[in-house]
């Protein structure tokens, strides 16, 4: 597929709301108590990976405008027109969305200790250093807002992408790579994950909250780099073949003695084996749509709800928490850790979405906007005619996972 289609593909678009509706489902699973139970406790606890299918998006798309120009001839990106435009898209929902959720918990306490919850917590929210600490679960935690430690990968991410891209891409004498050569660095740099986990869950040497850290999330964001590559070699992947060994990966990392249950004591090899199968399953999912399969895995997720969830799945993630915990208490008056967690998954995606929509209408860029008004006409249709122009929004999207020592994948999760 030629890659200027991939650009307005709106499957692209409709993988986000696949990861953005399992990051739900892994929140819902622990707030009703269902995580520590049995082999169907460990697929919601797994269903935290919709946040590396993020990280697999990112790297793909904004990725490859940066290996187009350097492999097929193309103009380099601007590093400051990128850097607005990750701003602009990022920062102002977010505000908005920090904001409201200190507001809403100075006057809903849940009975419980919030370490997040006071001013210098807010500050440093407000500048995505929260996990920036020794003791992240002790000391800025805000139970509100757990699932932000992965937008603050994400910036990271955004942040060292141009020179990462340069050192990629670019050989001494300034000439560029070959595709080959760009793909065992790729998978070099894949490497750092587990390396940094080997170093974090066996020795003393790293905070806590490393496991936080971009270095401990390579893996997701080097597979959809990689794919960037394969599809300027046109490359082709089938989705009956990915599909299949994506979703037995998935299958795999919720077995006991492969991620242990929630809680359990952690074999050695469970913090570096987990968030790798994360990677695969991750970029196994996107690989059909970036490399040319536009069967029925790229149909279904060009119809239009897909796409018009996909739109707004970062205004999703960052609001789906606080609408659980109202929902919960003050809809269905479930006590912590009781209730149905399918039921409470449906009500908060269903609550979530008017609000994520008109989250999205006050901060997101107009031409977003329009993008989404135009996919919720059109969407479904065609490929082409959905457009939304992927590589333009935010795939940051996170889960309820805050890192320590003690979780087969190197986070914890807590709401």
């Amino acid at each position: 597929m030629p890659a200027s289609s991939i650009s307005r593909d709106g499957a692209l678009t409709g993988l986000r709301a696949i990861a953005a509706i399992l990051v739900i489902g892994t929140h819902c699973g622990f707030v009703t108590g269902k995580i520590p139970h049995g082999y169907t406790g460990n697929i919601f606890a797994r269903l935290e990976i919709g946040v590396p299918i993020f990280f697999a998006l990112s790297g793909f798309l904004l990725f490859r405008p940066w290996a187009r120009a350097a492999l097929a001839g193309g103009r380099t990106p601007s590093t400051k027109r990128y850097a607005r435009r990750r701003f602009r898209r990022i920062v102002p929902a977010y505000v908005v969305a920090v904001l409201v959720t200190f507001a809403f918990y100075a006057v809903y306490t849940g009975g419980g200790e919030n370490p997040g919850q006071s001013w210098y917590g807010l500050l440093r929210y407000l500048t995505l250093t929260h996990i920036y600490t020794f003791d992240y679960m002790a000391t800025r935690l805000h139970i509100g807002l757990p699932q932000m430690w992965s937008l603050a990968v994400e910036v990271s991410f955004y942040a060292i992408l141009p020179v990462l891209a340069y050192l990629l891409l670019r050989r001494r004498d300034g000439g560029a790579r070959s595709p080959a050569a760009v793909l065992w660095l790729i998978a070099a740099l894949a490497l750092i994950e587990p390396i940094w986990l080997v170093v974090l869950h066996s020795t003393h040497l790293l905070p806590m909250a490393a496991g936080m850290w971009l270095p401990a999330h390579l893996a997701p964001f080097a597979g959809g780099m990689a794919l960037v590559i394969l599809q300027i070699r046109r490359a082709h992947c089938r989705a009956r073949v990915a599909l299949p060994i994506a979703v037995a990966t998935f299958l795999l990392s919720a077995n006991s003695l492969i991620g242990g249950h929630y809680l359990d004591p952690v074999r050695p090899w469970q913090p570096i084996v987990v968030p790798l199968m994360y990677a695969l399953f991750a970029t196994l999912l996107l690989a059909p749509l970036a490399l040319g399969d536009t069967g029925w895995w790229h149909r279904f997720l060009s119809t239009r709800p897909m796409v018009f969830l996909g739109e707004i799945s970062y205004e999703i993630f960052l609001l789906h928490i606080v609408v659980m915990v109202a929902t919960m208490e003050y809809v269905l008056g479930w006590p912590g850790f009781t209730g149905s967690a399918l039921g409470l998954w449906s009500l908060t995606l269903l609550l979530t979405i008017p609000l994520a929509w008109a989250l999205n209408w006050l901060t997101a860029p107009k031409d977003l906007r329009a993008r989404i008004q135009l996919s919720s006409r059109s969407a479904g249709t065609s490929s082409a005619s959905a457009r939304p122009r992927c590589e333009e929004a935010s795939f940051s999207a996170g889960d309820s996972c805050a890192a320590d020592r003690n979780s087969p994948s190197g986070t914890n999760t807590g709401s």
